[in-house]
């Protein structure tokens, strides 16, 4: 009898986390442990396994057993708090698949392009960030290509633009326009209402990842996960919004000055501001490469907004 191999998620809480789980349970029948601090089961049939990612010993303990390895962990949207924390649970999380001989899926955002190519972003983009977020992404992805490269560690980088879903949670497009309109206010938005934005889809990531993970031919590369190539401006998201929920279409837009105004007394728009270049010019996110090699398609934004209605 042979025993089904285990799929580990660390960081297993969030939106893509709780997505992978589910499809890993339904499309794969895989063998499933969740990791976090308070992992919950989400197909009910998941190991649950508590661990704190930077501690050592813990992520050692959490890994053991593994075949492949998903670490989709999000942390406090701090600049500090990501200086500090990343390099430590990557280092941690390296040195466990090392150990433990499992393969390492890392789930990962754009940030750590050039800014000035954000208008086609391919995963053959210089990395080349000006953002201190930025640069710690660009700095963990180094960390594991560098024990690609030496041959002990088999891996990948998976990309998102923006998420967004139904129920999904810190997520910008969910929380400022979707919930907003779903509660009869007007939806909000930065910088522009006319600048195009690349949105991701969560269950087309989820999907996308377990996929690529069962993919031979898929490992040490970097991949762009399926993401709708009608990228919107947020005054087109609205409209196609408005109309399945027979409303009037109203976008309140918060102009850079406003912006850098109100940074010095909210902390969250301290946080955006270095990243504004994704939504002061158009911003497009390019997984091509993905649909090319394996077929694999994104949502139509239309059905993917309607969903989350």
């Amino acid at each position: 009898m042979t025993t089904k191999p285990l799929h580990t998620i660390l960081g297993s809480t969030g939106n893509i986390g709780t997505s992978l789980a589910k499809v890993l349970a339904t499309t794969y029948n895989a063998n499933v442990r969740l990791v976090s601090r308070n992992p919950k089961s989400v197909s009910g049939n998941e190991e649950l396994k508590k661990a704190n990612l930077l501690i050592a010993k813990e992520v050692d303990e959490a890994v053991a057993g593994s075949d492949t390895v998903y670490l989709v962990v999000g942390i406090t949207y701090k600049t500090k708090l990501w200086q500090q924390q990343w390099p430590v649970i990557m280092e941690n999380t390296l040195a466990a698949c090392k150990k433990h001989g499992a393969k390492l899926v890392f789930f990962d955002n754009m940030y750590c392009y050039d800014p000035s190519h954000v208008g086609h972003l391919t995963e053959e983009t210089p990395v080349n960030p000006q953002s201190k977020k930025g640069k710690v992404r660009a700095k963990i992805a180094q960390m594991i290509w560098d024990e690609v490269s030496k041959g002990e560690l088999t891996a990948m980088v998976v990309r998102a633009a923006d998420f967004y879903g139904p129920g999904a949670s810190l997520s910008f497009l969910n929380e400022s326009v979707i919930k907003r309109m779903k509660a009869g206010k007007t939806a909000q938005w930065l910088y522009s209402g006319d600048k195009k934005h690349s949105f991701t889809y969560i269950p087309d990531a989820a999907e996308g990842t377990a996929f690529l993970a069962h993919q031979a031919e898929a490992w040490n590369q970097v991949w762009h996960l399926p993401t709708s190539d009608m990228y919107p401006t947020g005054n087109e998201c609205v409209a196609i919004l408005a109309k399945e929920l027979g409303t009037t279409p109203k976008l309140a837009v918060l102009p850079a000055f406003m912006v850098t105004l109100l940074a010095a007394f909210v902390p969250l728009l301290r946080e955006i501001k270095e990243l504004n270049y994704q939504l002061s010019e158009d911003y497009r996110f390019d997984s091509g490469k993905i649909e090319r090699q394996f077929g694999l398609k994104p949502t139509p934004l239309e059905e993917g907004l309607k969903a989350c209605l």
